[in-house]
C-alpha cells in the first residue's frame, strides 16, 4: 500500500519522504530514489503526511505538535488509529467542519491543521473506495481463482494455494490489451534459455 502511494504520488510531481522500520524496506525506498529519514525529522517539513503502516500511533499528539502550519494529514493503511486523532481533538483550541471529510483543527499557537477523514481509509471514507482500473483485476483473479479450485475439485490437498502464475499472467495480458499496451514476446530459442543452464558463464 505504502510503496504504492509512494510511487503515485511521486509520478503526480510530488516529493515523496519515506519513513520505514523495516530497514529492508528502507533500502529500497532509498534504492528506489525516495528520501527516507526519521519521523522526527519528516514531520517538521511535510505539506502533506499519510499513513500506510498497518499499525497504531503512528503519529502521536507530540507529532502533531510539531508538523508545519497547514499540514494535511490522511491514512491510507489501517482502521483509524494509525494517528492519534481522538488525542489531537483534546489539544484543539479549535475545530472546524470545512466540508465533507474534510475538518480544521487549530492548536494553541494558533497552527492548523487539516485532517481528511477523521483517520479512517481516506479511499473509502472521502472517496468510492478502490478505483475501478485496480478491482477489475482484483476480481478477474478471485473469479478466476474459483473457477479454478472447481476445475480442481478432489485434486488438491488441503491448504493455502498461491493463484497460479498462469492466471496472473493471463489476466494481465487482457488489462495491457484492454490499455492499449503491446509488449515484446520471448523467443522460442529465449524460453529454452531461461529454461536450462546449458549456456553462458
Amino acid at each position: 500500500c505504502g510503496r504504492g502511494l509512494a510511487s503515485r504520488a511521486r509520478g503526480m510531481g510530488s516529493q515523496v519522504i519515506v519513513l520505514e522500520v523495516d530497514p529492508l524496506k528502507a533500502l529500497e525506498a532509498s534504492m528506489d530514489g525516495f528520501d527516507v529519514m526519521p519521523m522526527e525529522e519528516a514531520i517538521k517539513i511535510a505539506d502533506i503526511i499519510c499513513t500506510a503502516t498497518g499499525n497504531k500511533t503512528v503519529i502521536s499528539v507530540e507529532h502533531f505538535k510539531k508538523m508545519k502550519n497547514g499540514c494535511i494529514v490522511s491514512n491510507t493503511g489501517h482502521f483509524n488509529v494509525e494517528f492519534d486523532y481522538g488525542g489531537l481533538v483534546k489539544i484543539a483550541k479549535n475545530r472546524r467542519h470545512m466540508r465533507d471529510n474534510l475538518e480544521e483543527i487549530t492548536l494553541e499557537d494558533d497552527k492548523k491543521l487539516f485532517i481528511l477523514g477523521e483517520g479512517r481509509l481516506i479511499n473509502l471514507a472521502s472517496a468510492e473506495g478502490h478505483p475501478p482500473d485496480v478491482m477489475d483485476m482484483s476480481f478477474a483473479n478471485q473469479a478466476l481463482a474459483a473457477e479454478f479450485l472447481v476445475q480442481n475439485q478432489g485434486k488438491l490437498a488441503t491448504g493455502v494455494y498461491t493463484v497460479p502464475q498462469e492466471l496472473d499472467d493471463m489476466i494481465a495480458a487482457l488489462k495491457l490489451k484492454s490499455l492499449g499496451i503491446k509488449i515484446d514476446v520471448l523467443t522460442e530459442e529465449q524460453k529454452r534459455y531461461l529454461a536450462s543452464w546449458n549456456e553462458g558463464t
